[in-house]
């Protein structure tokens, strides 16, 4: 990550606590995240995090697969604890929590005019799941012309297989892919 640390975020993708019961079955899965979030905070690096939010005022078409079925279910509302940013990687104050209402951050959120408005060029992508939210994200965030990280092992999905293709072969496509330490070491040659 040549040079961009100050126009750098780490974005926390779906770190919820309902979604982090279902894709983490031991906690030390979680010590990348933390250890993302940690380095982040103490070279300056911004944390945003992105969830899952459904309301009532905002639609969902029942062709879409996933958010389908979710119209109306407060279970998954932000105002439900099990939503909550799981307390591994609990916001601090003033890191933005935006909501997003499909797969990828940026789909009907703030995420871009908050990336906009602080002057962010590259983003480190971390969350679940590797074949969800951040393939979703670094898709997006391609085409939106942001240099893109993805820490390969503060992300994770359901099936290893998968997660090692996308960030093996696919995401090196537009994206450099670190661990959480060489994303460290690089921070502190900076």
């Amino acid at each position: 990550m040549p040079d961009h640390q100050n126009k750098a975020a780490l974005l926390v993708l779906d770190m919820q606590n309902t979604i982090v019961s279902i894709y983490v079955k031991q906690e030390e899965v979680l010590l990348p995240f933390q250890r993302a979030v940690e380095a982040a905070r103490k070279h300056g690096v911004p944390v945003i995090y992105a969830g899952v939010a459904v309301r009532e005022d905002v639609p969902n078409s029942p062709r879409n697969k996933i958010f389908g079925k979710m119209t109306g279910n407060i279970g998954m509302s932000a105002v439900n604890p099990a939503m909550h940013v799981h307390e591994s990687v609990k916001p601090q104050s003033g890191e933005p929590l935006v909501d997003k209402f499909r797969v990828s951050a940026f789909a009907g959120s703030q995420l871009e005019a908050i990336l906009h408005e602080r002057g962010i060029e590259t983003l480190i992508l971390s969350g679940i799941a590797t074949s969800g939210v951040v393939l979703s994200t670094w898709c997006e965030a391609a085409d939106k012309d942001f240099a893109v990280t993805v820490l390969s092992d503060a992300c994770v999905d359901a099936d290893p297989e998968v997660h090692r293709v996308l960030t093996e072969k696919v995401f090196p496509r537009q994206a450099d892919v670190l661990t959480v330490e060489e994303w460290i070491r690089e921070l502190s040659q900076e």
